[in-house]
């Protein structure tokens, strides 16, 4: 088996495999939807950050962008609004 994983000693990353293999089918799922949630609260976090006078509708529609791509999201839901510009 090759590391996948530069930082972590092959025997550890060996046990983890092992782990993950042998959990069953409804932990990894919620595993992953664990991780994809917290993926969505930093990415969410980080456009409160960016626009704090922003609307609700304004970050949702921002975070189609990071989501699904520009052209995507457009396509989806129209056009992101427009950037203020700052001296």
């Amino acid at each position: 088996m090759v590391a996948t994983v530069p930082d972590t000693h092959p025997d550890a990353e060996k046990i983890q495999i092992e782990g993950l293999r042998a959990m069953p089918i409804w932990r990894r799922l919620a595993m992953v939807s664990d991780l994809s949630m917290a993926a969505r609260q930093f990415a969410l976090t980080g456009l409160r950050q960016r626009f704090p006078s922003a609307a609700r509708a304004e970050i949702n529609r921002r975070l189609a962008t990071l989501c699904l791509g520009p052209e995507l999201a457009t396509k989806a839901y129209g056009p992101e609004p427009d950037t203020p510009t700052t001296l």
